[in-house]
């Protein structure tokens, strides 16, 4: 695959390997440099890289020396690779790297990932939007070190009771817990945690909103986790005959095929 002299700010999935996207995987395998987030992204995806790819390590740069390094490379006419984990519009802190790339007027092209919170789903088996229990999946942190803005407080996202995905939470489980009974959850709501998913050591751990501090503290999990809650997440749900979609339905016609009048 031929690259153009720009940077590829490139998702590289949640862990596993080949959970990268096929043009990830083939910008890595092009890339005459990659610099890519030591801390979180598996080693084993620079094996992708090419015998002559100068490789980058990021996670002890600071912001201007990651950008100096890209727009430097790319202004000498090679083409990079800056390697997120996950996907990079959710929480990638790839805004303010884009600003200076504008600045300095390189190009940059931007290539999803797989999320974790899909890889957690995926982990868990189970359907994030269930019909008729939950349409609906609110993406947010619990607010630490980074402040929430007005109206985006846990406890107001949480009074609209529909599946919720916790990123970068995992040492503030308890504000969560207090943000979210405050908001008139259920004790009895089902939670799962999923940490370091897709990894080889990946860990699943599966609880209710009264029970998940101490199920957190027994496992040990205080990073790399993502927490899901709703009921969406009750573990025998899929043995339930009640949220069946209409996708499926016999009775139900859409473009594809004619339903059936029963009776």
């Amino acid at each position: 695959m031929k690259l153009d002299a720009k940077v590829y700010i490139v998702g590289a999935g949640p862990g596993d390997p080949e959970l990268i996207t096929v043009k990830g995987m083939r910008i890595l395998q092009g890339a005459d440099v990659v610099i890519y987030t030591d801390s979180l992204v598996r080693a084993e995806l620079i094996d992708y890289c090419g015998p002559t790819t100068q490789v980058y390590k990021s996670a002890g740069m600071a912001l201007e020396e990651i950008v100096h390094l890209m727009v430097s490379h790319v202004r000498e006419g090679r083409s990079v690779a800056r390697v997120h984990t996950g996907d990079p519009a959710v929480f990638g802190a790839i805004l303010e790297q884009i600003g200076l790339l504008r600045r300095a007027e390189v190009p940059y092209e931007v290539v999803p990932g797989v999320s974790s919170v899909f890889a957690a789903a995926a982990a868990l088996g189970a359907e994030l939007t269930v019909p008729e229990l939950t349409q609906t999946v609110i993406l947010t942190r619990v607010g630490g070190r980074t402040p929430m803005p007005e109206g985006e407080q846990l406890r107001d996202l949480a009074k609209h009771h529909t599946t919720l995905a916790l990123f970068l939470s995992a040492t503030l489980a308890k504000k969560a817990v207090d943000d979210l009974l405050a908001a008139g959850w259920s004790p009895d709501t089902p939670v799962a945690v999923v940490q370091k998913a897709t990894w080889p050591d990946q860990l699943v751990i599966r609880s209710t909103l009264s029970g998940l501090v101490r199920a957190m503290g027994d496992a040990h999990v205080s990073s790399h986790a993502m927490i899901l809650a709703g009921w969406a997440l009750q573990p025998d749900l899929a043995l339930s005959d009640g949220h069946r979609s209409k996708l499926y339905d016999k009775t139900f016609t859409h473009r594809y095929r004619k339903g059936v009048v029963e009776g």
